[in-house]
């Protein structure tokens, strides 16, 4: 071993972010005491980021298989069959700490982290989608971090020429000091050209491809492995800077190669960069690897073998090729002008060995850096506790609204209502000429290129539901993703989710984790919409903003689903003057953890909204017969504001009013009761099990003409962001 080993003293084990005997299971491992180089791999493989040392206990409960699914957990992305010999490829994953601390790059840099996990499979990347958390919209930080965030998304996708075609944004006090950025990317491809990660090939050429290794995001997974104090600042070092246009090289320049033989593995440089790649691909083949760090390309003069391990530069791939397809595989990176190297090969040792200068600088064995690693099945309140912790009020008498017309009117330009349109206008969402629902739909679909088929695509999750009662909230989260996938007329196929909770030590937070896997784990079963791929980022909370604030529990869902034919597609705007309006589900009495209740009544109490599962599929297969028989022209999901809320949106939307024919009550019109959707449809046809109530037409809505509902509805951003830009 080499001669430079460090002095490993309790500040710096403590530093790289391990316990005292997290640093004992390190010493048994090794027989010995490690050097910098070798801690820092520890460090970042065991980080709550990458070993998922708090969660895996729990994801092995997720229904993750189908008759649809290609590939479940485990790999970069999941893939599910979309018939005709191809497969959709998609994952999503959170950029939460960076985006707080550089909003502009971490959420660049979460795109193109997403990207690449998606293309490493083979895919062509067809769309992007992302789930926001703001805190407070008057937060002295808030318009900042939207600035940022939003140009950032818009500024890598726009440029990587890949379509950004919806999302979500919520906002709450609890994301003051730790904003969520979830990216989500599903692309396309060829069910028998599907790459996967294990190496293989004892001898095989270990290649690294993309850009050059900087000193950017050294230690981004460890930090995004702990919670906030006042020191955000100081961590802007640990956040990665994107370059789309070399992503967009690296695109082309993958797929042309996987086109070939040449490939055994693949894996894209995300999170911990060089260390988790060549250890997930050596591991999951069962082999070892040795790597010459002088043959990294390197960005930055004198760079040791502990920071061209730990550093996150962007842009990065690591292969496993044929032996003898070396010259083949660099003359197409040298072609589109990206860095190619023969960095390493494979061995049979199951260890990792790197080499530096000509000395070894590492040499540890591979098995209790990956499956090993610590885990931990950390103590949860049970239901009851959390409920007396939780502190939620019971709803108690509600007085019914003395002005529905202008409580609606509030709601419209409230922040979790109002349009976002400001925010998707900056993103390119036609790029490829491929997207046939733009944002502001329930489900956005892009095409398979070339084909009539059209993917549909939804992030879901009401993080209010899954504080109030994590349990519900779970199941709410996957439901209401089915449900706008069904509202477009497409069969939900399967389910990604980025898991945003605070401190998994505190047994609250894992009560909120625990409930809300819970629920969506019996969602998935009931609903047939396996959970192929995902991301878990913990310790979302912040002391800055004052005792250690958590974020609400927030297991933001991004699911798909599947329209034979792109024509049969359904919309949300009202298309002709006199179709009947009918409601699929009921209505509504359910006022506990609404939006009317927070914004108009100015409480967050109540029960959360139960979620009848059989209710939920059964009106789903509903929708989805009356789009496919051609029995209804708009269809729209109920969700945050109630009824009264989606008939107003599909009146904006079809610029055409709605006169009402049922009586209003505060309950009826704001309620947030689950499995329900507004149709329309033309005169003389009838929608059996649904209630009419009323006819399209006019320039009002409940009184209230469109003008004033469109001015309160378009109004809330661009007011909200003039300060800024």
């Amino acid at each position: 071993m080499s001669s430079t080993a460090s002095q490993i003293t309790p500040q710096v084990v403590a530093d790289h972010g391990l316990s005292p005997e997290e640093y004992d299971r390190v010493l048994n491992a090794l027989g010995r005491e490690p050097n910098l180089t070798e801690l820092g791999i520890f460090s970042v493989m065991w980080s709550e980021h990458c070993s998922y040392k708090s969660s895996r206990i729990h994801l092995k409960k997720l229904p993750t298989e189908g008759p649809q699914v290609i590939c479940g957990p485990g790999e970069n992305a999941g893939v599910v069959d979309i018939g005709d010999g191809q497969a959709a490829i998609f994952k999503m994953e959170s950029h939460n700490h960076p985006s707080y601390i550089e909003p502009y790059q971490g959420a660049a840099t979460g795109v193109g982290g997403i990207l690449r996990d998606v293309f490493t499979m083979g895919a062509r990347p067809v769309a992007n989608m992302n789930a926001l958390r703001f805190g407070r919209p008057d937060h002295p930080k808030m318009k900042h971090l939207i600035s940022g965030v939003v140009h950032g998304i818009g500024g890598y996708g726009n440029c990587v020429g890949v379509p950004t075609v919806g999302g979500e944004v919520n906002f709450h006090p609890a994301y003051d000091g730790n904003i969520l950025v979830n990216a989500m990317t599903v692309g396309v491809a060829e069910t028998d050209k599907i790459f996967y990660s294990a190496a293989s090939g004892i001898g095989n050429p270990i290649v690294y491809v993309g850009s050059k290794t900087g000193r950017d995001g050294i230690h981004g997974a460890t930090m995004a492995s702990a919670d906030f104090g006042d020191d955000a600042d100081a961590k802007r070092p640990t956040v990665q800077v994107g370059d789309p246009f070399t992503e967009k090289l690296l695109i082309e320049a993958c797929l042309e190669l996987m086109a070939s033989d040449a490939i055994v593995a693949i894996q894209d440089m995300g999170a911990a960069g060089l260390t988790s790649s060549s250890v997930e691909m050596a591991s999951k083949g069962g082999v070892g690897i040795q790597l010459n760090m002088d043959d990294v390309p390197q960005r930055e003069t004198g760079m040791t073998a502990y920071e061209m391990m730990l550093s996150e530069s962007q842009e990065r791939m690591l292969m496993v090729l044929q032996p003898g397809k070396e010259a083949f595989a660099e003359a197409i990176f040298r072609k589109w002008e990206l860095d190619f190297a023969v960095i390493g090969h494979v061995t049979d040792t199951g260890r990792m060995v790197l080499v530096h200068k000509g000395e070894t600088v590492c040499d540890i064995p591979l098995a209790p850096l990956a499956d090993d690693a610590p885990l931990y099945d950390r103590p949860a309140m049970a239901k009851d506790e959390y409920k007396a912790w939780s502190g939620v009020q019971p709803l108690g008498e509600i007085s019914e609204s003395a002005d529905i017309g202008a409580d609606l009117v509030r709601l419209m330009g409230s922040p979790d209502i109002a349009s976002r349109r400001w925010i998707w206008e900056q993103y390119d969402h036609m790029v490829g000429a491929d997207t046939v629902q733009r944002p502001g739909g329930d489900a956005a679909v892009v095409r398979v290129h070339g084909t009539r088929k059209g993917i549909a695509i939804s992030t879901d999750c009401t993080p209010r539901y899954c504080y109030a009662d994590p349990y519900e909230g779970g199941k709410q989260a996957i439901a209401e993703c089915y449900r706008n996938i069904s509202a477009v007329g497409a069969t939900p196929l399967a389910v990604t989710n980025c898991l945003n909770f605070a401190n998994p030590q505190r047994p609250e937070i894992m009560a909120q984790f625990t409930g809300c896997l819970e629920g969506m784990g019996e969602a998935c079963r009931a609903l047939d919409f396996p959970i192929v791929s995902g991301n878990v980022s913990l310790y979302n909370e912040s002391k800055a903003t004052g005792g250690g604030s958590a974020i609400l529990p927030t297991p933001a869902i991004g699911g798909i689903g599947l329209l034979q034919d792109i024509d049969g597609m359904a919309t949300v705007a009202f298309k002709n003057e006199g179709d009947a309006i009918w409601l699929i589900g009921g209505e509504g009495s359910h006022l506990g953890q609404s939006i009317w209740l927070r914004e108009i009544a100015g409480r967050e109490a109540g029960e959360a909204p139960k979620v009848d599962l059989a209710a939920e599929r059964a009106h789903a297969e509903t929708v989805r017969a009356l789009i496919a028989e051609g029995k209804v022209n708009a269809v729209h999901d109920i969700s945050d504001g109630g009824l009264l809320v989606a008939v107003t949106e599909m009146a904006l939307a079809g610029k055409i009013g709605a006169e009402l024919s049922i009586a209003l009550t505060t309950a009826s019109a704001f309620g947030e009761d689950q499995g329900r959707y507004i149709v329309a449809a033309a005169q003389g046809v009838d929608i059996p099990g649904a209630l009419r109530i009323g006819t399209t037409g006019g320039d009002k809505v409940a009184g209230v003409a469109l003008a004033d509902l469109r001015s309160a509805h378009e109004g809330f951003f661009p007011a909200l962001m003039d300060a800024e830009l």
